[in-house]
């Protein structure tokens, strides 16, 4: 068996005995990205990657008891385990970095950037994809600053490299975006990019979906890394809400209604009236014909004969 390819599906939390499956099917020279789809086909779900990381003795002890706490803190995390109430972290590694390079350079620093924001947020799940030829030395069309970064992340398990190999002096490059929206829709997580993955959305509809609810766009303002307060319009969720599993409601805090009793909104207004706390919330025109004890009957009669032409 190919040992590279085994050892790079692992690494995504594919089960051994598929990857094998599906190598012995297409061969041992298939491309990685054939391999990822022909798993995809066959329906197969990667692990969590943070279990098998884990310690043992860490699975084995109760959420309930005392020595939880302790394991947790470990791991770096707080006695209420952020992981799970915050969203898995995929990052396009490519497009951030070329973000914060404005376009010219591949800048790793802008990836370092955007990882510490979602770490100091409290996400445990954070994964970077980059290709695989970025580890080379850099050419003069595509310069590379800070290429350290890229070793360093690895290192932490936040970096993964998508394969990438020379044919006949040709470079075949796997496709990286497929990996990014495949982890982040296995994961219920969220994709940090500026690009919108057209052709992968018309590839498969639930991905469509997926892609339009789930990605964060970003901006670097002066080195620093700033995703919209408003990830999906003006009317989507908070940034909070939208990083959550589980989002906040907000209170609804009520205005009082600078007209008062003088309000003629009726039940259309959207402040609040202390003096209709108790009464039913009538219509202008139903409290209007109350006022000048109109039948209602009568009322509409009249409205109707104002309305015809």
């Amino acid at each position: 068996v190919n040992q590279s390819k085994m050892d790079f599906f692992c690494k995504l939390g594919y089960n051994k005995q598929d990857i094998c499956k599906v190598l012995e099917n297409l061969g041992q020279e298939a491309l990685e990205d054939d391999v990822l789809k022909e798993l995809i086909r066959m329906g197969s779900k990667p692990q969590a990657l943070e279990d098998q990381a884990q310690p043992s003795q860490l699975k084995l002890v109760a959420r309930g008891s005392c020595s939880t706490s302790a394991g947790l803190k470990w791991l770096g995390e707080d006695e209420s385990d952020s992981s799970d109430s915050l969203r898995p972290i995929v990052i396009d590694g490519s497009n951030v970095a070329m973000s914060h390079g404005n376009k010219e350079v591949f800048s790793c620093w802008g990836i370092q950037l955007a990882v510490d924001w979602f770490r100091e947020r409290g996400h445990t799940y954070i994964k970077v994809f980059v290709p695989l030829w970025r580890k080379e030395p850099p050419r003069q069309d595509s310069p590379i600053a800070d290429q350290h970064i890229l070793e360093e992340l690895e290192k932490q398990s936040i970096l993964v490299y998508t394969p990438s190999r020379k044919v006949k002096g040709k470079r075949v490059v796997c496709y990286d975006d497929r990996y990014i929206v495949k982890v982040a829709y296995e994961r219920d997580g969220v994709i940090v990019s500026n690009d919108h993955y057209r052709d992968l959305q018309n590839e498969n509809p639930e991905w469509k979906w997926f892609i339009e609810q789930r990605l964060l766009m970003y901006s670097f303002v002066s080195n620093r890394f700033m995703p919209p307060d408003d990830p999906l319009g003006r009317h989507g969720p908070t940034l909070s809400n939208f990083l959550s599993k589980k989002p906040v409601l907000p209170e609804k805090k009520w205005q009082p209604c600078p007209y008062g009793k003088k309000c003629t909104y009726g039940n259309k207004c959207k402040f609040y009236h202390p003096e209709r706390q108790h009464q039913a919330q009538l219509s202008v025109a139903d409290e209007l014909r109350a006022k000048t004890k109109v039948p209602l009957s009568q009322g509409k009669e009249e409205e109707r004969c104002q309305c015809s032409p």
